[in-house]
């Protein structure tokens, strides 16, 4: 079988451009187009030299259409409204969309779910093979620790630059903790405290967010006891673990069945 072509939509951006360079050094896929906004001031630049890796001859452009039409799978760490447009152009071209964007609402993830009638879509609100074993591990702790024993806590920190809290990780491991209490997170989540807020709810799944400096990203479980209390954590110290998960995902992705994937599907953690 021939290389993978890939598509980086948000190329000149920072997660674009380390999608770019581990692209480069990976066996069995290539570059096949760099896509950016239109009237964003890196269009016309090669994509290759722009992410330090050096001119390969795929220039910055501004037409996903085009650009999904000739490759095998796109890779996107965008926005909501980006990634919804995205996932319809995937799922016109019948090819691979791998999404590493968080901050999507009840109707963009509508929107994604209905693209994947056509499309293999790979979703995750973190790509990385240890974040997603942590997830499993929050699960499992969850559901051997009951929730009039121990209470639980998500903690996450994120570089000054970072526009949605909680952290699509943080939501990630927010929702494995419910599923191993066997409750909705949405019914159980308590994001925001200030003020008088009295006692904690028996069963809440709290979250706290930190935003400041250059993190890339830190998270920690707390399940506190009467007594005791477990710490399950994850520091992200460089972006390019995204970026490898993701390629890894598009790479599993290629000629399945349309459908809304998981990284769990993909590293087999289910």
């Amino acid at each position: 079988m021939s290389d993978m072509g890939l598509v980086v939509v948000g190329a000149a951006g920072r997660m674009g451009q380390t999608l770019v360079r581990i692209i480069s050094e990976t066996d069995g896929v290539h570059l096949a187009a760099a896509v950016e906004r239109g009237g964003s001031p890196h269009l016309g630049r090669d994509a290759g030299e722009m992410a330090g890796v050096g001119a390969n001859g795929v220039i910055i452009g501004d037409d996903p259409l085009s650009a999904f039409a000739k490759a095998d799978g796109v890779l996107d760490f965008t926005g909501p409204v980006a990634t919804v447009e995205f996932a319809g152009y995937a799922a016109q071209a019948r090819i691979a969309h791998v999404i590493g964007t968080t901050g999507c609402s009840p109707e963009d993830d509508a929107a994604i779910s209905a693209a994947a009638r056509h499309a293999t879509i790979v979703k995750s609100g973190n790509m990385s093979l240890g974040v997603n074993l942590l997830a499993v591990l929050v699960e499992q702790a969850a559901r051997a620790l009951g929730p009039q024993d121990f209470d639980i806590e998500v903690l996450e920190m994120h570089h000054r630059h970072k526009v949605d809290a909680p952290s699509g990780t943080a939501l990630l491991l927010g929702e494995a903790a419910a599923r191993g209490r066997e409750i909705a997170l949405a019914d159980n989540a308590v994001r925001v405290r200030d003020g008088h807020t009295g006692a904690r709810r028996p069963g809440a799944i709290g979250f706290a967010s930190l935003r400041g400096g250059s993190v890339v990203g830190e998270h920690s479980v707390y399940l506190s006891g009467s007594g005791e209390r477990i710490v399950l954590s994850h520091d992200a110290q460089d972006r390019s673990i995204f970026a490898r998960g993701a390629v890894k995902a598009a790479l599993w992705a290629r000629g399945r069945k349309p459908g809304l994937y998981s990284m769990r599907d993909v590293l087999g953690l289910d």
